[in-house]
């Protein structure tokens, strides 16, 4: 069993740290050849050139920072060092980068996976992680085996822009959530709260799973009626909050973000609907 790591950030280190413990032989390449030391101290081995790495293994595992890396990567090679291969490519980028690098891998024979890891680093190879792959389904039960050393399996269909896709829409959903909480927890810090302190209260307050399962089939009938919330309602309460973080010295400008967003919902008539409202807007 064999596979090939491109890309030694603290995910691709993680990833072929997980093959090397499940007893593949791991080939790697980095363009700092410096972060392949530890790996190959463990047994992997350090491949001198792109081509090198490439041949080496069916399966070329890509962790790279985008789609542009990927290119610049890749492009040092021989077409010829791609065909045959199978690219796992658990590049973060967009849906329609990712159509295109799988037409363009097709171009030299090589057929691309599109992965998006759902864990940090730490998470991969434990129990409960899992990455959204997309692509031929074939090729991925081919490769089932070696896949699942990292995460398990979400598959999500053959579009290779659907693993990219969902990845974004959890990544937007990941980073909005965390600024509200560092935003509140900024609040929180103006006023002698420490964050050990309001640690269960946060906790609790983004736990959103019952606001999830309550307003997903609305959203889904596109029913926004105000019987439980209303937009109007909204607007009250976050300009409190925006006016609280500004007289405790705080950056208002997220929730005031937000603020805004609902302003534009109730002029578009939804002051009376629910807050589920604001999809038709955020789309327009």
């Amino acid at each position: 069993m064999n596979v090939t790591v491109v890309g030694l950030g603290p995910m691709g280190q993680a990833m072929a740290g997980a093959y090397l413990s499940g007893g593949y032989e791991v080939t790697v390449w980095n363009r700092t050849p410096a972060k392949a030391d530890e790996l190959v101290a463990r047994g992997a081995r350090r491949a001198g050139s792109v081509e090198e790495a490439l041949t080496a293994s069916e399966l070329v595992v890509l962790s790279l920072i985008d789609y542009a890396a990927m290119y610049a990567i890749l492009e040092q090679s021989p077409a010829t060092a791609l065909t045959g291969r199978t690219v796992a490519n658990l590049t973060s980028d967009t849906p329609d980068r990712a159509r295109q690098a799988a037409a363009w891998l097709a171009e030299r024979g090589a057929v691309q996976i599109t992965g998006g890891v759902q864990v940090p680093p730490p998470g991969i190879g434990t129990p409960e992680a899992m990455t959204y792959y997309s692509g031929p389904k074939d090729t991925i039960e081919a490769h089932r085996s070696a896949l699942e050393v990292l995460t398990g399996i979400d598959y999500l269909g053959e579009d290779p822009g659907l693993a990219a896709l969902y990845y974004q829409i959890g990544i937007d959903m990941f980073w909005t959530g965390l600024m509200g909480y560092l935003h509140g927890q900024a609040v929180a810090e103006a006023n002698g709260i420490s964050a050990e302190k309001f640690l269960p209260h946060a906790i609790k307050t983004m736990d959103f799973r019952y606001f999830l399962e309550f307003y997903a089939p609305r959203i889904a009938a596109g029913l926004h009626e105000g019987d439980v919330d209303r937009l109007s309602m909204g607007v009250a309460s976050l300009e409190h909050v925006v006016h609280t973080a500004r007289a405790s010295g705080v950056d208002g400008s997220l929730p005031a973000a937000v603020l805004e967003i609902f302003r534009r919902g109730v002029a578009a008539g939804h002051g009376r609907d629910s807050l589920t409202s604001l999809v038709d807007v955020l789309r327009r």
